[in-house]
């Protein structure tokens, strides 16, 4: 069950990724903490993981070297988010300006609110 949540994260980040631009602190942490029950530093550790040669290596250290790090869930994440990000980059290039903006927008609201309104607590 877990390794197809991750899986299904993997392709929704690689899709909001490939269509707005965005991916590990909006999608994949959130995700990780709501759907799998990671604790906050080990999914910002994990998502870091995911992103590590472009972005964050010296972050991924850090984290590494705190035990926030679950290896396996990094490496499902990067090979679905390479499949989804592809995926949402084609529908990206099918869709005009406005109606992209759009999808971009209600997304945002829709996931604002759910923090807003559903968020877990300290």
């Amino acid at each position: 069950m877990q390794m197809a949540i991750l899986v299904m994260i993997g392709l929704g980040a690689g899709l909001s990724s490939g269509l707005f631009g965005i991916g590990g602190g909006v999608v994949i942490v959130p995700a990780l903490v709501y759907l799998l029950d990671f604790p906050l530093h080990r999914a910002v550790g994990t998502s870091l993981a995911v992103l590590l040669l472009p972005i964050g290596a010296a972050a991924v250290y850090t984290h590494y070297r705190a035990g926030h790090i679950a290896w396996t869930a990094a490496m499902v994440l990067a090979a679905t988010l390479f499949f989804g990000a592809w995926l949402g980059a084609m529908v990206a290039n099918q869709l005009n300006e406005n109606w992209l903006r759009g999808f971009f927008g209600v997304f945002l609201i829709i996931l604002g609110g759910y923090m807003l309104f559903f968020g877990k607590s300290a």
